[in-house]
C-alpha cells in the first residue's frame, strides 16, 4: 500500500534537510528519492530505509528489522530496506542522521549497479 498523503507530507518536511525529496508509486508502494536516488520505501505508512553491508549493523542494533519483503513462488524475498525505529519520529535530528546513512548506502548501491551494468552500444542515426 502506498503512503497516505499526510504521511508523505510529514516525510517531505522531516527529510527536507537532505535535499530535493520526491516520491513515486512503485509496485504498490512509495519510493522515496533524494535528488533522483531512491533511499527509502513506504509500505502501509511504514518507512523503510536502504541498508547495505556498511550500515546494516546499525539497523540490527536498533532492532529495525525484519526487512521489507515480498512473496514470490512460495519464497520470501528480503529487500535491502529495513524499518526505521519508531522512536526516531520523535527525534527529528536523529531521524535525518539515519536518513543520511540510508542515502549514502543508496549512492553506494547505485555506483555498484552502474559499474556492473552491461554497456549499451550507442545507436547510430540512419542517414
Amino acid at each position: 500500500m502506498v503512503a497516505s498523503e499526510s504521511f508523505a507530507e510529514f516525510l517531505r518536511e522531516q527529510l527536507a534537510p537532505l535535499g530535493g525529496i520526491t516520491m513515486r508509486r512503485m509496485f504498490g508502494k512509495t519510493g522515496v528519492f533524494c535528488d533522483g536516488v531512491m533511499f527509502a520505501v513506504v509500505a502501509n505508512n511504514t518507512l523503510y530505509l536502504r541498508v547495505d553491508d556498511e550500515n546494516k549493523e546499525t539497523f540490527k542494533e536498533a532492532e529495525a528489522y525484519p526487512p521489507l519483503s515480498y512473496e514470490k513462488g512460495g519464497d520470501t524475498i528480503d529487500l535491502s530496506f529495513w524499518r526505521i525505529p519508531e522512536r526516531l519520529f520523535d527525534e527529528p535530528e536523529e531521524f535525518v542522521v539515519w536518513a543520511r546513512v540510508a542515502l549514502a548506502a543508496a549512492h553506494r548501491v547505485a555506483a555498484i549497479r552502474e559499474r556492473t551494468a552491461p554497456k549499451r552500444k550507442a545507436r547510430r542515426k540512419a542517414d
